[in-house]
């Protein structure tokens, strides 16, 4: 795990070493251990140094690096890495976890390694395979820059998920990436202007990191699953490329018990691969399902060796504190157990640091509770943690994904089946919900967006100034999009790669990097989720509403059956309510500032209006009340352009 840059000089042009070092300073908490830098132009080659201060000035293309040393800690992991002969080099961020099979492959062929590093396996294979025959071999999660200089080529990679992040910018005509839109912004000459579409996003429906976009106009990412290859020749915007999506097929007549036996190796496989380091590993465990299940998991195949520390954030007295749940987990897994604590007024205290480091907007205070759980595994001196994030998106887990299950019923003239499910859900998602969200699902995308409107969802609310996203070309729709027929393997597909993973995993990359801490995701790999989609809809979530039904009972045996009969799903959840309620006078003094007041895409009034009646009132505060606050912060401290 480490953080990359690199700046691609427009024709002609030569990199100031300086800008570099501002790049690389700009990405250090991602990697404390080491640092490397290198330049290359035509007439003399790749020119290395051990940072940035040590370059030349010149050369057409830079890299940056910064190293979390996971594997091979010693100097053979020192990157940028290039092959003998100077032709290719690499600067990458994440791990390749089946690097050793790769390695053996390679060495089949006559290849002759000179360190242990997984960094040293994805070079050659680049060079040897090409990048469109390397990356679907990979399982692992990274981002990197590949230089193949005889072709006067430079290739961006992202893992299948977006697990590792890396953005890029035009600055001018030189082309700027990194592993952080912070990095980029430290930079002179980048525009700051807001993305009008992505602010809309993320006001009115909590979406961001959708594609490409950040809620700079400057600023893109590289979507999950694509590379881009940029000629060194007349660099430009990099044109992206797709090299792995979910496959939906007609799902597989795989019987239940065959499933979850076959699931529950595929996962055991891969908690071994996730356990490869030369460090120790640890978990971050909230007491659901899918975090019981990793512990439980390397508890099983490590035995009773493994010095297994989870950590936990807990909210005493709150009704989404789930202590009793982790503790269940903990004992069960023979695991340490570190609580991590968040009192009501913590998050006032630190939120202007969390908007900084995040870089962009935030959906919940969620994402603060998770930055301080890595907070106390960084604190407690270890660099690995393994959690179960994605297992929702491809198992079925969340409650509106009974929605789907139900329209593809529907749409089948299950009315008994229907009728069941309607019955088994009653308890977590009121009927007429229901009935109402799984006919949205069986409209024309056309009539998607009148439906809301029908029920009262305004796609311009009140507070929304609708002359300003009218003037900057904002279309005002709803996230609803169905790609095939089969409407429950469409939406979980849709939230795996670009409504719902993309920004949890934003979030979740940076807040464990600030603390230069690796988090691994298990359930994500390519080949798990690709199984998962092939089973019929009814082992995902069962007739009578029982989400996650082939993995529950995969782990039957593994995992408490007090955990897995669990129906009360609550996530990692904190009290917002509470806290924002705790914090009206931040809330206000935010609302009313010059700041706020600055920002077009408000009408002030009745936004100030709608808080106001939230914070006398005792029911749940609207989430748009977080999401205001949040954009304003986070819009001046950047300093952010909207244009009038």
């Amino acid at each position: 795990m480490c953080g990359i840059a690199g700046i691609v000089a427009r024709p002609n042009g030569r990199i100031d070493p300086r800008d570099l070092a501002r790049l690389s300073a700009a990405i250090a908490h991602r990697g404390p251990d080491d640092e490397g830098a290198c330049t290359w132009e035509p007439e003399s080659g790749l020119i290395a140094a051990p940072d940035c201060a040590g370059l030349p000035p010149g050369g057409s293309i830079g890299f940056a690096h910064r190293r979390l040393s996971i594997i091979d800690t010693g100097p053979g992991g020192h990157q940028p890495m290039a092959t003998e002969d100077g032709r290719f080099a690499l600067v990458t961020n994440g791990e390749i976890y089946n690097y050793l099979e790769l390695r053996r492959e390679l060495e089949s062929d006559g290849v002759a390694f000179q360190t242990q590093s997984d960094t040293e396996v994805l070079l050659i294979a680049l060079a040897r395979w090409g990048v469109e025959r390397t990356l679907p071999r990979l399982t692992g999660m990274f981002a990197f820059a590949f230089l193949d200089t005889d072709r006067r080529r430079l290739t961006l990679a992202r893992d299948p998920f977006g697990i590792k992040p890396l953005v890029w910018a035009m600055r001018g005509d030189d082309l700027v990436f990194a592993s952080e839109p912070n990095a980029i912004l430290a930079l002179d000459g980048i525009d700051r202007s807001i993305h009008p579409q992505a602010a809309y996003d993320y006001l009115r429906f909590g979406l961001t990191d959708r594609g490409s976009a950040t809620l700079f106009q400057s600023i893109a990412n590289l979507p999950p699953g694509h590379f881009a290859t940029i000629d060194l020749t007349a660099p430009s915007a990099p044109q992206t490329n797709i090299y792995w999506q979910p496959t939906i097929g007609e799902p597989s007549n795989i019987s239940l018990d065959d499933a979850a036996e076959e699931l529950r190796e595929r996962f055991l496989d891969n908690i071994r691969l996730h356990l490869r380091a030369d460090v120790p590993v640890a978990a971050a465990l909230s007491g659901g399902v899918d975090s019981s299940a990793v512990v439980a998991a390397m508890r099983n195949i490590v035995g009773p060796g493994l010095d297994l520390h989870a950590f936990s954030f807990v909210a005493p007295g709150h009704a989404e504190d789930e202590q009793s749940w982790a503790s269940i987990a903990g004992q069960a897994s023979g695991s340490t157990m570190h609580w991590v604590p968040i009192g009501d007024a913590d998050l006032t205290a630190e939120i202007d640091s969390l908007i900084r480091l995040q870089g962009e907007p935030f959906g919940t205070t969620s994402i603060f509770a998770q930055n301080r759980v890595y907070r106390a595994v960084g604190e407690a001196g270890i660099k690995v943690t393994v959690d179960g994030q994605g297992a929702d998106e491809i198992l079925g887990g969340y409650v509106p994904f009974f929605s789907a299950r139900l329209a593809d019923m529907l749409r089948g003239g299950r009315i008994a089946a229907a009728s069941r499910l309607l019955r088994g859900t009653r308890d977590r998602m009121g009927s007429a919900a229901l009935v109402a969200r799984a006919g949205r699902h069986l409209l024309p995308d056309g009539l998607q967006n009148m439906a809301r409107q029908a029920v009262g969802e305004d796609l311009v609310p009140g507070w929304m100034n609708s002359r300003w996203l009218k003037a900057s070309a904002v279309t005002p729709v709803a996230p609803q999009r169905r790609t095939t027929e089969q409407v429950l393997k469409s939406e979980l597909a849709e939230s795996l790669t670009n409504r719902v993973l993309p920004a949890l995993l934003r979030y979740q990359d940076r807040n464990s990097m600030a603390y230069s801490v690796e988090s691994r995701v298990p359930f994500l790999t390519t080949d798990l989720v690709d199984f998962v989609y092939s089973l019929p809809d009814n082992h995902l979530i069962s007739g009578d509403g029982e989400t996650k039904s082939v993995f529950r009972r995969a782990m039957r045996g593994l995992v408490p059956d007090t955990i897995l009969d669990r129906r009360d799903k609550i996530g990692f959840v904190t009290p917002q309510d509470t806290w924002l309620r705790t914090a009206d006078g931040w809330l206000t003094s935010i609302l009313e500032s010059d700041g706020a007041r600055r920002l077009p895409v408000f009408e002030h009034n009745r936004m100030r209006a709608i808080a106001a009646a939230a914070h006398s009132g005792t029911g749940p505060i609207p989430g748009e009340i977080w999401r205001w606050a949040n954009l304003i912060r986070w819009a001046n401290m950047f300093d952010v352009r909207f244009t009038l």
